[in-house]
């Protein structure tokens, strides 16, 4: 797996709305209908739709 990077704005709100908290969790892939994620300590990984 790729590093993870640091959310945009516009992805820390899709974050928020998902219930979760930006400041834990890293993009390692964004597509144009989903987001997916992993968590910064534990490494587990989520997919957000858009």
């Amino acid at each position: 797996m790729k590093n993870g990077k640091r959310p945009t704005k516009r992805e820390c709100e899709q974050i928020k709305v998902d219930g979760l908290n930006p400041a834990n969790w890293l993009i390692f892939k964004n597509f144009h209908d989903e987001l997916h994620i992993v968590h910064r300590e534990n490494g587990t990984k989520r997919v957000i739709c858009k």
